[in-house]
């Protein structure tokens, strides 16, 4: 996390996003880049895939399915439907593959002037917002994400990570809740919410 490209993160910035990263299109340790050989699907049939794909996670017996539907989600999500898009981001794994977080973004900031409706440039970017701990410009990502797709977990685990990093526990576990409520096997986060749970709600008598 195939006919794709993978924008391997610097160790650096793979030990920061170790855990729930903001929006982080993240599998094994990779950034998932758009299969554009894959022939694209009409809004209507991705939105129908979508929902089933969902309806599935959500009753997925056990983490290895639920892991292939995730990334069967995944690969749905970066489909960006625009050779531009696709070019630009390339441009943005080889900045990633040079460790240049600036020219990243600038390339970025066009990803999301050209195609606004593709999530995962709102999503890559609300990352390295956040690795630069520039939270208000993150948050207005993930709320751009959000607004588009409800269900992006990715995009909810960062945001319940990024109220940990404010202090807000409360709303961070209400997120998390949400985010549960999408992907019930979400790793690690039902951990995270157990936790927060004691430390906002106390403990059950």
């Amino acid at each position: 996390m195939r006919a794709r490209f993978l924008v391997a993160l610097p160790a650096a910035i793979l030990l920061a996003t170790a855990f729930a990263a903001p929006a982080l299109a993240q599998h094994k340790g990779t950034w998932i880049g758009p299969p554009a050989q894959l022939p694209s699907a009409g809004r209507g049939d991705r939105t129908r895939n979508l929902d089933f794909l969902f309806g599935a996670l959500k009753v997925a017996p056990d983490d290895t399915i639920a892991k292939a539907i995730e990334e069967r989600i995944w690969a749905q999500w970066v489909i960006s439907r625009s050779d531009t898009a696709n070019l630009l981001m390339t441009r943005v794994k080889t900045a990633i593959d040079a460790h240049d977080m600036d020219l990243a973004l600038k390339l970025l900031d066009a990803v999301v002037k050209v195609k606004p409706d593709y999530i995962e440039g709102w999503n890559r970017r609300a990352t390295l917002h956040y690795l630069k701990k520039d939270y208000g410009r993150s948050l207005a990502d993930l709320r751009e994400v959000l607004k588009r797709e409800p269900r992006h977990f990715g995009a909810l685990s960062g945001l319940g990570l990024i109220l940990q990093d404010i202090g807000d526990d409360k709303q961070a576990l209400e997120v998390y809740r949400r985010a549960l409520a999408v992907y019930p096997r979400l790793q690690r986060i039902p951990d995270v919410v157990k936790t927060l749970q004691e430390k906002v709600e106390g403990r059950d008598i």
